[in-house]
């Protein structure tokens, strides 16, 4: 009898253990998919105000260096909160939570040092502003035209179709070149000729040649200058200007009206050359 009632005491704690298990994993359970959808709300609730929030600013003309910055930063601060608000619904303190945080953020602002710098110098892009979305710059050994500023990186098109990416702080701390902030540059050749040849005919010459090309500007003038001369060679210095958008082909122009000019001089004399 004794046994029995033994045995009857077991089962009832098991069941009771059973039934609390029950209990809490319900509760766990139903949590976690309250979680889940919130998680799932909030991220689409996310997407939707960024995407509001973008269609609103592109309407209006903003920016686009400075649109697509913010956008970055406001889409991880909403996450940040979001994370945050479904850690209170478990129950989790959120002031030591951010504690928590901040005492992690120091040991990975420590561990990495170079990362919050990017993200440090990107802020400084888009406040100083040496260049922006669509400009042509070149950076240490990379140029190409901008295609978007990250929080941690800038994104750069090289001529040949290449997608690179220049971390922030290393373009900060770089000469930059922004071949877009004028409006127009100068395109500039130089020949070698023999002393011989009449120097003012063939400069009148090239400089007419030159400012005949298609999207040479009148303004300043195109022009060619004896830069250099020695008892066996003179050398010419050509000049044009023309818009940012022709400058390539203004050059390849350019070099055409040389080549003719050297290809005339060439049955006359056996050594010309271009520098």
């Amino acid at each position: 009898m004794d046994a029995l009632n033994v045995i009857n005491i077991g089962t009832d704690k098991v069941n009771a253990l059973l039934n609390l298990v029950l209990q809490y994993g319900a509760t766990i359970a139903l949590k976690l998919l309250i979680a889940t959808l919130l998680w799932v709300g909030g991220r689409w609730s996310i997407g939707m105000l960024v995407r509001m929030l973008q269609r609103s600013l592109t309407r209006q003309k903003f920016d686009p260096t400075v649109l697509r910055y913010l956008v970055s930063f406001v889409t991880v601060t909403l996450n940040i909160i979001l994370v945050v608000a479904i850690l209170g619904y478990f129950g989790i303190e959120t002031t030591s939570f951010a504690a928590l945080l901040a005492a992690v953020g120091l040991a990975i602002g420590m561990a990495w040092s170079g990362l919050l710098a990017n993200l440090a110098a990107g802020g400084f892009i888009i406040v100083l502003r040496p260049f922006k979305v669509g400009d042509v710059i070149a950076i240490a050994d990379v140029s190409g035209r901008v295609e978007e500023i990250g929080l941690f990186v800038t994104e750069i098109d090289t001529a040949d179709n290449v997608r690179v990416l220049v971390s922030n702080n290393k373009i900060l701390s770089s000469n930059i070149i922004n071949y877009s902030t004028n409006d127009y540059r100068r395109v500039e050749l130089t020949a070698t000729l023999p002393a011989d040849v009449d120097a003012q005919q063939t400069m009148a010459r090239l400089s007419d040649q030159l400012q005949a090309i298609p999207h040479v500007m009148a303004k300043p003038p195109a022009e060619v200058r004896l830069s250099a001369a020695s008892a066996d060679n003179i050398t010419l210095t050509l000049r044009s200007f023309c818009h940012n958008d022709h400058y390539w082909p203004v050059y390849y122009q350019a070099m055409e009206v040389l080549r003719g000019l050297l290809q005339e001089k060439a049955p006359e004399h056996k050594s010309p050359g271009a520098v």
